[in-house]
C-alpha cells in the first residue's frame, strides 16, 4: 500500500526531478501513514533516494531499457504498481513522465491529475490543487478513482532530505516484444549545459538582441548563475538559437525559481509557458512591452548596457562571498 514513483535519471545520475518527485511522495505518504517505493530503470545509486525519503527501491537493469520507451516503461511501472498493491504513484512533469502518466492511467484504470502544486488538501476524500488556464488560476480537484497518479509540476515542492535508509530490491519485470514496438535509433543531448527542465534558473532572449552574434552575454550571465539559456518562439525560427531552447506555450513550458527575460517583448504565448516560474524579471527598452505586466521585477533599458553590468556587479559578489 506504498506511495509508488517513478524516478527519471539521465545516463545513470538521478535528475533533480526524482528527487524532488520523492521529497513529495514522502510528505504525501506520511499524510496517509504508509511508505515510500521507488521504482528506478537503470538508474544511479538507490541509497541516494533514501535520503529524500524513499522506503524502499525496486531497482531495475536492462539494457533494453537504456532509452526511454514508453510502451515498455509503463509497462514495467504497472507490473511493480501490481506487485506493491499501490493506490497512489507520484511521477514528474518532464515531457517523458507526461508521455508515459495518460498510458500508465489506462493500464491502471486510474485518475491522473497533472499540474499539481501542492500536498493534498485531504486524503478522505482526496482533493489536490493544480493549476488550470495555462497556469492563470488554480482549481481544487477530487480524485475518486481506486488508483491515483499525481503529476508534479516541477520546481513546485522543492528538495527536502530525510535521514534514512533506502532497502533496495533487484526487480525484474516481465518484458514481451509487444513493448518494443517502437524503437529508440538515436538520442541527441546538449550534453553540456544546463537542462531547461531541471533549471533553477533560466536566462531567456528574444528579437532584441538584434542577432545570433549577440548571444554571448546571454550565455555569459547564464554561466555566471548557473543557469540554463532560452529563447523565444521568433528567435529559434530565425535560426539564432536551436529549437531546444524555445520556451513558450508552442516550446517547452518553464517553471524555474528565477526567470530573465532579455529583449522579450512578451507575447501572449511565451507568458502562457513561462509563467508557472516563481519570479520573473524583464529587461527591455520599451516601457510598453507587455512582459512589464507579468513580471516582478523590470528594467526599461538597453540590454546591451544592463546586461554587462549585470553581469560584472554579480562577478564582484560572486567573488566578495567565495
Amino acid at each position: 500500500m506504498s506511495v509508488l514513483i517513478y524516478t527519471e535519471n539521465e545516463d545513470g545520475k538521478f535528475k533533480k526531478t526524482a528527487l524532488e518527485v520523492a521529497s513529495y511522495a514522502k510528505e504525501v505518504a506520511d499524510m496517509l501513514g504508509t511508505t515510500v517505493t521507488a521504482v528506478s530503470i537503470n538508474g544511479g545509486d538507490s541509497s541516494e533516494l533514501g535520503a529524500y525519503g524513499v522506503d524502499k527501491v525496486l531497482e531495475i537493469k536492462n539494457d533494453k531499457l537504456t532509452a526511454f520507451n514508453v510502451k515498455a516503461y509503463a509497462d514495467v511501472i504497472k507490473q511493480a504498481a501490481k506487485k506493491e498493491g499501490v493506490k497512489v504513484i507520484v511521477v514528474s512533469s518532464t515531457a517523458n513522465s507526461k508521455f508515459l502518466a495518460p498510458l500508465l492511467a489506462v493500464h491502471l484504470d486510474a485518475g491522473y491529475a497533472s499540474n499539481v502544486v501542492a500536498l493534498p488538501e485531504s486524503v478522505s476524500p482526496f482533493k489536490i490543487k493544480r493549476t488550470a488556464f495555462t497556469n492563470k488560476a488554480f482549481n481544487i480537484t477530487e480524485m475518486s478513482s481506486d488508483v491515483k497518479i499525481i503529476g508534479l509540476s516541477n520546481n513546485a515542492f522543492g528538495l527536502k532530505e530525510n535521514s534514512g535508509a533506502a532497502l533496495v530490491e533487484v526487480y525484474q519485470p516481465t518484458l514481451s516484444d509487444k513493448d518494443f514496438t517502437v524503437e529508440v535509433t538515436a538520442v541527441d543531448r546538449a550534453t553540456d549545459k544546463v537542462s531547461i527542465a531541471d533549471a533553477e534558473i533560466v536566462v531567456s532572449g528574444g528579437r532584441g538582441l538584434k542577432g545570433p552574434e549577440n548571444w554571448g552575454m546571454i550565455e555569459e550571465l547564464a554561466d555566471v548563475l548557473g543557469a540554463a539559456t532560452a529563447c523565444s518562439k521568433p528567435v529559434s525560427d530565425m535560426g539564432w538559437r536551436p529549437h531546444a531552447e524555445h520556451v513558450g506555450q508552442t516550446g517547452k513550458p518553464v517553471a524555474s525559481n528565477l526567470y530573465i527575460a532579455i529583449g522579450v517583448s512578451g507575447a501572449i504565448q511565451h507568458l502562457a509557458g513561462i509563467n508557472a516560474s516563481k519570479v520573473k524579471v524583464v529587461i527591455n527598452n520599451d516601457p510598453e512591452a507587455p512582459f512589464f505586466k507579468a513580471a516582478d521585477y523590470g528594467v526599461v533599458g538597453d540590454a546591451f548596457e544592463v546586461v554587462p553590468k549585470l553581469i560584472e556587479k554579480l562577478k564582484e559578489f560572486k567573488a566578495n562571498n567565495a
